[in-house]
């Protein structure tokens, strides 16, 4: 079974149809550069509508204590994922909080891979994502996606979750290519940059179930 995390969710009506849909993971993002960034009182009344059985990720760049402390409340958060983090950091930031940590590597080419393993023991799973341009200001949820197929053959130091470029027209395609068991959605199910579509949020589940 393929499981999917809807990522950058910001009002009920699309955090609820990632529920509905069947979304095992919704993401919230605390990230200000970010169209899809939360406050923390959009955050406490949408982590409100999330049932028990559905995880809440609060989606970091490189936070500082006092941005943790305020988001896991507010979220009540129970998965911290980590972009342009250190290991040690990722590790500190574990200990501290006592949350699941997912550590992001951004990937353009097969030694890119490589990062996956320096996280071992600092994190449960890693997150494949697409390399942003140079100059980005944002680490992800740009619609970009890196050549899939570097992943077949890897070996995996950890389990771990496809994300970057998908979409409910190519979600198929990358699971076939990669044998990734889950993939992580932001733009792709979005109508403009940090505006969600619940129907592609719906296909796009829909496709997920069908695999």
């Amino acid at each position: 079974m393929i499981t999917a995390k809807i990522c950058g969710l910001s009002t009920p009506e699309s955090l609820d149809a990632a529920i509905r849909g069947g979304a095992s993971h919704v993401g919230f993002v605390f990230f200000p550069p970010s169209p899809r960034s939360l406050s923390r009182e959009r955050a406490a009344q949408l982590a409100a509508r999330v049932p028990g059985h559905v995880s809440r990720v609060g989606v970091f760049v490189d936070p500082d204590d006092a941005l943790l402390e305020a988001s896991i409340g507010a979220g009540q958060l129970g998965i911290l994922q980590l972009h342009n983090t250190s290991p040690a950091r990722a590790a500190a930031i574990g200990a501290r909080t006592g949350l699941e940590i997912w550590a992001a590597v951004a990937v353009k080419t097969r030694p890119d891979l490589a990062a996956a393993a320096t996280f071992g023991g600092a994190a449960a799973r890693i997150l494949y994502d697409a390399k942003t341009p140079p100059g980005a200001t944002l680490p992800g949820g740009m619609g970009v996606r890196f050549d899939w197929s570097l992943l077949q053959g890897f070996r995996h130091p950890l389990p771990w979750t496809l994300s970057g470029g998908l979409d409910p027209h190519n979600v198929a395609e990358a699971v076939a290519i990669t044998g990734a068991e889950m993939v992580d959605v932001s733009s792709g199910v979005e109508s403009a940059p940090g505006i969600k579509d619940v129907t592609k949020i719906a296909t796009f589940l829909a496709r997920v179930r069908e695999l």
